[in-house]
């Protein structure tokens, strides 16, 4: 197995804690964030709950296989599924004109294919 190096590793930490925050936050919408997120009161609740249920396991596939060593392939398809959701994402803001989001969405998305190539290197899947 090839060693990734540590700039995947600070990619992957920073997504796993990016969207650990931002899943918990489309699951509970604390008071703080509401004026800050008013986007999300437009995504249909159950629809809400999905993506915040995806990205908190998304964090959750990043971190723990790293830290166990348990099914270490886990961690760039867990990276591969956080492109899929910035794709989703980006139309979501293209439709409504956000674009300021859609630019924090692309680099999200960026960060994430970077990080699911060099760990798809490191630990092929297949």
């Amino acid at each position: 197995m090839n060693n990734p190096g540590s700039m995947p590793l600070v990619a992957e930490i920073a997504l796993a804690i990016g969207f650990l925050l931002h899943g918990v936050a489309m699951l509970s919408l604390p008071e703080g964030v509401r004026d800050r997120m008013a986007y999300m009161w437009d995504i249909p609740p159950r629809f809400r709950t999905f993506i915040g249920v995806a990205e908190i396991l998304a964090a959750a596939g990043l971190t723990l296989p790293v830290l166990t060593g348990i099914l270490p392939w886990l961690t760039p398809l867990a990276a591969i599924g956080l492109i899929i959701v910035m794709l989703g994402a980006v139309v979501f803001h293209v439709r409504r004109g956000e674009f300021r989001n859609i630019i924090l969405n692309l680099i999200l998305l960026l960060v994430s294919a970077f990080v699911g190539l060099e760990l798809w290197l490191a630990v092929p899947v297949f």
